[in-house]
């Protein structure tokens, strides 16, 4: 086969959804949740885009999603041209070179706007080598064998934590009673939680209605944003309550808004309300500070990890015992096999994964990675939840199906990553129809 990849093409894509305060929170009020989206396309996929094309992105809020645009095609040199089965054979060796390209790398190194751009690339080929297998991405995963596994995961700076032979040993031990477990997904489907009720904007009425709505539609848990005033927050926590009653979990999100003294204060008063988890307390670089505030907040459990910017800051937060759910995100870090990396991480701690989806399209992303951990790696759900947010779904070809408060297992083949044509170009930024209505 002599197919090569002939262009990677991006396209700025934003969703006005600050208008209805949709997404907001105590650091972020005015989101527009947007995409820094890429399509891969090889020279194979006139009349079947579904095998010839990959589809990735990654997630902003709005003001430089231009700047992330950018970033994805200054990665093109690494695949115009270039074999695709070549490629998509080794994409353990592609996601090194993207990664450690000696110049690009300076830029962060492994953080920031390059390393999502990476994500979006390094998604897009898993999408396009999932459609061409035919399979949904948490299959695929789930079918390849443990060494191929481990080969997509770079172990440097992980190894005082994890070693490719412990790797393996997980990985190996995932094998027993694989099908039994695909089965079960396929039946039940993945447990989730709610976080639309929640967003800070909200007067009360809706805050108690979304309430009501996330219970009748079969949701066990859900979160309020939290930390821009306490007093509203006991206010909010208390209404939550009432409407969700004793046996619903209720998990609290600052969005990084708090010292560490006042991430201690802030939770111990709004502890009478039993919250579940309280998330992002603190800056996400301060692995120390979540340490402290976990000892402190004890037996209330801490949960990071949508800003964590990569595998060695999750290998240090496990290592302090500085949070209780790991919430990985399926395009910050440098795309699905830096996530196999901090699911392992994650499975050797014995820590839950419960990904943070609060984005367009992140939604249909992270729901692969779960079921591929449940198949593979940890082998359970027990305290284990997928965030779920009700809008934006409708944009994409494969958008995530829900049952009383399950994640449906997708079935189509890719990584549920395409957004519609027509959405790419209504929504895209400036000239788009819905960008220049007034």
């Amino acid at each position: 086969m002599t197919n090569r990849f002939v262009s990677l093409d991006t396209y700025d894509v934003r969703f006005p959804t600050s208008r209805a305060l949709d997404g907001s929170d105590a650091m972020n009020p005015d989101p527009d949740y947007s995409a820094a989206y890429v399509v891969i396309r090889t020279d194979d996929g006139a009349g079947k885009a579904e095998q010839g094309e990959g589809h990735g992105f990654a997630f902003t809020i709005g003001r430089g999603n231009e700047v992330q645009t950018r970033a994805i095609e200054a990665l093109a040199p690494y695949l115009v041209g270039r074999l695709v089965k070549e490629v998509l054979d080794d994409l353990g060796g592609l996601y090194r070179e993207l990664v450690y390209d000696s110049q690009l790398r300076w830029l962060g190194p492994e953080k920031g706007v390059m390393h999502m751009a990476i994500s979006a690339v390094v998604n897009a080929l898993w999408d396009l080598k999932a459609k061409r297998a035919g399979l949904p991405l948490w299959r695929l995963l789930s079918s390849m064998p443990a060494e191929e596994l481990v080969d997509l995961v770079d172990f440097r700076y992980l190894s005082d934590a994890l070693t490719p032979q412990e790797a393996l040993k997980l990985l190996r031990r995932g094998e027993d009673g694989r099908e039994e477990r695909i089965q079960t997904l396929l039946q039940r489907g993945y447990p989730a939680y709610a976080t639309s009720p929640g967003w800070l904007g909200y007067d009360d009425a809706k805050l108690a209605t979304l309430c009501r709505e996330a219970l009748d539609a079969g949701f066990t848990q859900i979160k309020l944003k939290v930390g821009a005033d306490l007093e509203d927050d006991l206010r909010r926590m208390r209404i939550a309550r009432e409407v969700c009653g004793p046996d619903v979990r209720i998990a609290v999100d600052a969005n990084q808004r708090w010292d560490v003294g006042t991430a201690v204060d802030w939770v111990r008063a709004l502890a009478p309300f039993d919250p579940w988890w309280v998330e992002e307390p603190t800056s996400p670089d301060d692995v120390v500070g979540h340490a402290e505030i976990a000892r402190r907040i004890a037996p209330i459990p801490v949960a990071t990890g949508e800003h964590v910017q990569n595998r060695v800051m999750f290998k240090q937060l496990l290592q302090l015992n500085a949070l209780s759910f790991v919430q990985l995100d399926a395009a910050r870090v440098a795309g699905v096999n830096e996530n196999v990396a901090i699911l392992l991480l994650a499975a050797k701690f014995g820590v839950p994964v419960c990904p943070h989806a609060g984005g367009v399209g992140l939604c249909e992303l992270v729901q692969h990675l779960s079921m591929f951990d449940y198949v593979a790696v940890s082998r359970t759900m027990h305290d284990r939840v997928i965030e779920y947010v009700d809008h934006l779904h409708e944009h994409f070809t494969d958008p995530v199906r829900m049952d009383r408060g399950h994640y449906l297992a997708p079935l189509q083949p890719g990584f549920s990553s395409t957004m519609r044509a027509e959405s790419r170009a209504r929504y895209a930024f400036p000239d788009g129809p819905v960008w220049n209505t007034p």
